[in-house]
């Protein structure tokens, strides 16, 4: 789990400050106001540690190619340089994550007899201009157990200073320097290992880092449309694509799988059962299922019903919101547990009632899959159903993590919500989602002027 986050000079972000993260984080604010930025800082390291070139210091953007075909980017940023705060050439990302659950059992061991993975900080500093983009310096550190920092010294070479428990790590009499350089933006070559003596546990921070990173899973603002057949040739997905359009093949690679929902927390469920079941109690549909076109098939149809009454039909006679919030709930039961979601707008062509709902799937699978869900919303519905599910002490205000973004003076700035025990939000910016009550008034006193006018006229 992600446990903090901040920037310098990242796009509109000159200085973020730490932000911490929770089972549940959520930023809402205007418009290009900085809250899609604070995740993309997230999708560049994770694109970045999927690239396939050691060398390159950030993957920004373009397509990524696998297996003969070309997928899209998580993020397409433009050059490094395009991503500085205000044509600056200097740039610093930091994290600390929690990864103690995730390892694997030798790294675990080192876990259990050396250092603490559950409070793993990393930042690295990078320069970027037109010309030239390298690593400044990159740093792991865990409080005062242990420190290892990279950092770019005089002609283009790079010095490691490495210490466990307050003792420097030192390079033995006679043993040569070697040239020791980062990998892409997050490593340290292995020649590091071979110069210091007792520095084991450097040989686990970029397999962690990467590992925490493959446990990130995202689903975009724009979703694929409908269709009336999807073809699924056995295969099993990763994840369920950018646009969500590899929902329906999760749903068949995960026939077999079972999933812990609300509803029967001592029993698992099959996925698409948990999906069929989240569709109902969003008001969505009373069935679903997926079903080849023929016996033998790779051919799959998607049917849902209305309500009991309603005859069953395809998912692109169904309207626009099934498919649209399909891949939200895919996504939620399909990753293995302890993943972190990162979700830009999943309330889009969802009615509101609806997009209240989401609320109540997400905190499901925070309590009972172990997710941590990270969002960028504009909805009004969804914060106020989760200010009611603390209300109602059935989700703790510590396990969210509000904040609210807006422009100043060409920056972007944060705003920390502060939830009460009783779901309120004591700092409530003005105008956080427009302005209801002054539309009222507004629409009353036209209405009352128009009245009088006609009054007048007769």
């Amino acid at each position: 789990m992600f446990k903090q986050i901040s920037m310098t000079n990242f796009k509109s972000w000159r200085e973020t400050g730490p932000i911490r993260m929770a089972p549940l984080t959520g930023f809402f604010g205007a418009n290009s106001s900085g809250k899609s930025s604070l995740l993309q800082m997230l999708l560049l390291l994770k694109q970045t540690a999927e690239s396939n070139d050691p060398n390159l210091v950030l993957k920004t953007g373009s397509l990524q190619q696998s297996a003969g075909t070309f997928q899209q980017a998580y993020v397409n940023l433009g050059a490094p340089h395009e991503i500085t705060h205000r044509n600056t050439t200097d740039m610093t990302l930091a994290l600390t994550f929690d990864a103690s659950k995730s390892l694997d059992p030798f790294t675990s061991l080192i876990h259990e007899r050396f250092f603490d993975f559950s409070d793993l900080s990393f930042e690295t500093s990078i320069y970027a201009d037109s010309d030239s983009v390298h690593v400044t310096s990159l740093r792991y550190f865990q409080g005062d157990a242990f420190s290892a920092a990279l950092s770019r010294q005089a002609k283009d070479r790079y010095e490691l200073y490495a210490s466990r428990n307050g003792a420097e790590l030192k390079r033995p009499r006679g043993r040569p320097k070697a040239d020791i350089k980062p990998i892409r933006c997050y490593g340290i070559t292995r020649e590091a290992f071979q110069t210091y003596v007792d520095t084991f546990f450097l040989e686990f921070l970029d397999h962690t880092f990467e590992k925490q990173f493959r446990g990130l899973y995202y689903l975009g603002p724009l979703r694929e449309f409908p269709q009336r057949e999807y073809r699924w040739g056995g295969e099993q997905p990763s994840h369920v694509g950018i646009k969500g359009d590899f929902a329906i093949p999760a749903i068949l690679a995960g026939g077999e799988q079972k999933v812990y929902s609300s509803k029967r927390k001592s029993k698992k469920n099959r996925l698409d059962t948990c999906v069929a079941r989240a569709l109902v109690e969003l008001n969505l549909a009373t069935s679903f299922k997926v079903e080849p076109v023929t016996e033998g098939s790779t051919l799959y149809h998607v049917k849902l019903k209305r309500n009991r009454r309603s005859h069953e039909v395809l998912i692109t006679d169904m309207g626009i919101g099934v498919s649209q919030v399909l891949p939200v709930l895919v996504l939620c039961y399909y990753v293995p547990e302890g993943s972190t979601i990162i979700f830009e707008q999943p309330e889009l062509h969802l009615h509101p009632s609806v997009q209240a709902g989401l609320a109540d799937v997400f905190i499901d699978v925070i309590k009972n899959r172990n997710l941590q869900i990270l969002l960028e919303s504009h909805s009004e519905h969804l914060l106020r159903r989760l200010q009611r599910h603390i209300a109602e002490e059935s989700f703790a205000p510590d396990d969210t993590a509000l904040y609210f973004c807006d422009m100043q003076n060409g920056e972007s700035k944060l705003t920390p919500l502060d939830v009460d025990v009783f779901g309120n939000i004591t700092n409530w910016p003005d105008d956080f989602f427009g302005d209801l009550l002054g539309e009222m008034v507004a629409a009353f006193d036209a209405g009352l002027k128009r009245k009088q006018l006609q009054a007048n006229g007769s």
